[in-house]
């Protein structure tokens, strides 16, 4: 056999095994988020709390305490996380936001939260309705073809 044959055959058995590999910590990894979710899902608790300020910043900066910092992999306190700091009763706490909600959290008022634990799940108004997300701003170019348009009499696309 020739010399690139082997070599290719080596680094597609490789690529395999890889694949592989991958496959099964995948789906050990899904089991593990599908326990945790149900574990969030029945300790949850539903908390009026008045919204100071979110930032998304690292774990060792978010004034998390040192248990929850300690317990978080390596890897996960180098990324940047959805940090909410809120007075929950007479105590101001920092808390994680869910990635999915976090935009729609407003600040400085006072809303009902489902949390879990040091992680709010839910966030409705004062009156048990949802949050709006807020619209999105137009770019610069899709201002200017909308304008183009106006102006030329046409309808404008959105």
């Amino acid at each position: 056999m020739k010399t690139g044959t082997i070599v290719f055959i080596i680094i597609l058995v490789i690529l395999v095994a890889i694949i592989v590999a991958l496959y099964f910590l995948g789906k050990r990894a899904q089991k593990k988020q599908a326990e945790q979710k149900e574990m969030m899902e029945a300790n949850k608790q539903t908390v009026s709390m008045l919204i100071i300020d979110k930032k998304r910043m690292r774990l060792n900066e978010s004034g998390l305490p040192q248990m929850v910092i300690d317990q978080t992999p390596k890897a996960m306190r180098r990324t940047k996380l959805p940090i909410v700091k809120a007075k929950v009763g007479p105590q101001i706490m920092s808390l994680v936001a869910d990635e999915k909600i976090y935009e729609s959290i407003p600040i400085k008022k006072e809303v009902k939260a489902v949390v879990s634990g040091i992680y709010i799940l839910e966030v409705r108004g004062l009156h048990g309705k949802s949050e709006a997300v807020p619209v999105k701003k137009k770019g610069f170019f899709k201002r200017a073809l909308e304008a183009a348009q106006e102006k030329a009499g046409a309808k404008p696309i959105k």
